[in-house]
């Protein structure tokens, strides 16, 4: 194990004495740390906040990050990480590092880069840690620089300078250091794993994944950066955006392209729609030059049209039987500046949810809606300008229904409502159009709750503190709206006992929602509750093997006990059941929607819900059964169709039980069959 070296005097090799500069602040750090390692705990929780503003001078500076990482041992070792969430390095998560960068508070931003800086050392060879390997803090490293690139390339966006000032320059700092200690060929492959694994997901909101894809492009024509061997498969990411056909591979800008598509002939033109179409339905992401051929190809011919879409039979008959409302839509929401509205159209044909009476009507009057100043303004904030707040709602509407399972919540308490909209789009496409009509519209939602009707105006505050603005179009300017109501909803159930949402998800949600309601914790003492009967009713009413092998037929709502990768309780969290079937494993999973944006997650004891190769659809998560039933809280079921509990087995229950004994449920009861004073 090494001991720090002083960056007052020379370090490693090539690495220059410190400057004067640097002098200074690395000396008192150094003293605060000593002091610090010798008080009490009670003196050190005053302390902090001093020696993490030392800190954030001494990274400021040149090589200031190269002298901390040196230290990280004895700063660690002296208290600076005990108590936080930094205390244990083994289970930080790569995906909540940009929330604390990106903090106005100036103690959670230093304490994330000296915590970083810590692992670099680990990583290195430089500090056998206790609790994390060298491999370990590698792999999390490259996953925090891939998930945080644009801080390498980018200055600060207006929205940093006004909530952190000059403290934005500090995670700059810390990624220049980590990148030219790592390097950057360790970055880009880890960053392009990251990005397929997302767009398997098929997510509405696309533009962090194109940002993405966008650095590593600026990465490979960056004759400073070496890359190696790194980058395999970048091609192909960056190709989607920037030149998916012959005509456009060299990324010639719009208008020459327009120019060479007005020269070409009908096998020219087919080979543009080809390429365009492999591209679009192999990653999800689609190229600007995209729209330019589909409007284009409405005066050729609907065949190409359909090629430049990627259609199947069902989608091309769709597109003939509607053909006016199709070109409409594409003329109305389908521009260089919301290219996924392509998608969006091209998977709604698809899905043949046209040749349902009330959708095309619907769409014929998505087309023409008037917006409310609020919902233009709105819309302009979030997106800008560059085309109409109305086509800017048209590429949402068209993106969510065809990628119903694409909604997420983004950094916002309002997964109910993402759920809803997921929902709706799902099952119910033509309501799902009546509520953005309203909302964008009208600037109002009203929904009945138990015959009785609730104003989204009229209603209180919802659950967001604030109006939430990281969310895709259509969720922009519906979830307000939506949040006040489901709010209202719950304050209409104060004194009833029990769960309220055993009366609000029906009414809610929609009617399918089943009535009959099951929870396993006790809502006025938070423990377990009849968890034995919860479980048994639950495979009664899901699985295959006890249900009679019916299929689920609408999507349920349900609440599972959301867990960290230490199997740790975070929270409650709304999601929908979609399907029970046998994976290609012939493994009986649970198919379900979880609005949180990326769903590939750890929740511990060797539970990691997959996005693909398990069986999964575009957007749906997926979980073996017993390992899905550990974390369920709540489920809806129609209580007229009953399944053979008594065929359940106590064993395959125990090992559900087992699961939630030692995550979630760990402090909530005695385990199932034990008396208190007998423990586990």
């Amino acid at each position: 194990m090494t001991t720090p070296r002083d960056t007052t005097d020379s370090t490693r090799s090539g690495v220059p004495r410190a400057s004067d500069e640097l002098a200074g602040p690395l000396k008192t750090f150094d003293d605060t740390v000593s002091l610090f390692n010798d008080a009490s705990d009670n003196a050190k929780t005053g302390m902090l906040p001093d020696l993490l503003d030392i800190a954030r001078q001494v990274m400021l500076q040149d090589g200031g990050c190269d002298a901390l990482e040196q230290r990280a041992r004895a700063f660690e070792e002296a208290g600076v990480f005990r108590g936080s969430d930094w205390e244990t390095p083994q289970y930080l998560v790569p995906s909540l590092t940009p929330h604390a960068l990106k903090s106005a508070d100036p103690n959670t931003v230093a304490i994330e880069a000296l915590s970083e800086l810590r692992l670099l050392a680990v990583a290195k060879g430089d500090y056998l840690h206790p609790h994390i390997s060298m491999e370990q803090a590698h792999h999390y490293l490259t996953q925090v620089m891939a998930i945080n690139l644009w801080l390498l390339f980018g200055t600060p966006s207006e929205a940093e300078r006004e909530t952190q000032g000059q403290l934005a320059l500090v995670p700059r700092q810390l990624f220049g250091h980590l990148a030219d200690r790592i390097g950057y060929e360790h970055i880009i492959d880890r960053l392009i794993v990251e990005i397929w694994r997302i767009i398997e997901q098929r997510p509405i909101q696309v533009e962090p994944v194109k940002q993405m894809i966008t650095q590593i492009a600026i990465c490979q024509a960056n004759p400073d950066i070496d890359l190696g061997i790194s980058g395999q498969g970048a091609d192909r990411l960056v190709s989607s955006l920037f030149g998916p056909t012959r005509a456009s591979r060299e990324d010639p800008g719009l208008e020459i392209y327009r120019e060479r598509l007005s020269s070409m002939d009908t096998p020219a033109l087919q080979g543009e729609a080809t390429g365009f179409a492999r591209a679009m339905h192999d990653t999800g992401l689609v190229s600007a030059y995209h729209p330019v051929l589909l409007r284009h190809l409405l005066d050729y011919n609907d065949h190409l049209l359909a090629e430049a879409l990627g259609l199947s039979s069902t989608g091309r008959d769709c597109l003939l039987c509607y053909r006016e409302l199709v070109h409409a839509l594409i003329r109305g929401g389908i521009y260089p500046t919301t290219p996924q509205a392509a998608y969006g159209l091209a998977l709604m044909l698809e899905r043949g949810i046209l040749y349902q009476p009330p959708v095309a009507p619907a769409m014929w009057r998505q087309l023409g809606l008037s917006l409310s100043e609020w919902s233009q303004a709105r819309l302009n904030l979030a997106f800008g300008e560059t085309v109409s707040p109305r086509a800017r709602l048209l590429e949402g509407v068209l993106c969510m229904l065809g990628l119903p399972l694409g909604v997420g919540q983004g950094n916002n308490p309002t997964c109910q409502s993402a759920r809803a909209l997921s929902m709706w789009a799902y099952n119910d496409p033509d309501y799902l159009l009546q509520m953005v009509t309203w909302a964008a519209r009208d600037d109002d939602i009203i929904i009945h709750f138990e015959g009785m009707p609730l104003s989204s105006m009229a209603s209180l505050s919802g659950v967001a503190q604030s109006l939430p603005m990281d969310l895709d179009p259509v969720s922009l300017i519906v979830v307000p709206h939506l949040d006040r109501i489901y709010a209202e909803m719950i304050r209409r159930c104060i004194g009833r006992e029990g769960d309220p949402h055993r009366w609000v998800n029906p009414e809610f949600h929609g009617w399918w929602s089943g009535r009959g309601f099951r929870i396993n914790v006790d809502v006025a003492t938070g423990k377990l509750h009849e968890l034995d009967d919860f479980l048994r009713h639950f495979y009664a009413s899901y699985h295959p093997y006890y249900n009679g092998n019916q299929p689920l037929i609408h999507p349920q709502p349900a609440g599972i006990a959301v867990t960290d990768s230490a199997a740790r309780f975070i929270g409650w969290h709304a999601i929908t059941i979609l399907r029970v079937n046998l994976d290609p494993s012939d493994v009986m999973r649970v198919y379900f929607f979880n609005p949180n944006n990326d769903s590939g997650q750890d929740w511990g004891d060797g539970i990691k819900v997959s996005t693909a190769d398990q069986g999964e659809r575009f957007g749906e998560s997926s979980l073996p059964f017993e390992q899905f039933a550990s974390r369920l809280y709540i489920y809806h079921y129609d209580p007229l169709e009953r399944g053979e509990l008594a065929k359940i087995t106590q064993e395959e229950l125990d090992r559900v039980t087992g699961y939630i004994q030692r995550s979630w449920g760990r402090d909530r009861t005695p385990p199932v069959g034990l008396q208190a004073d007998e423990g586990p």
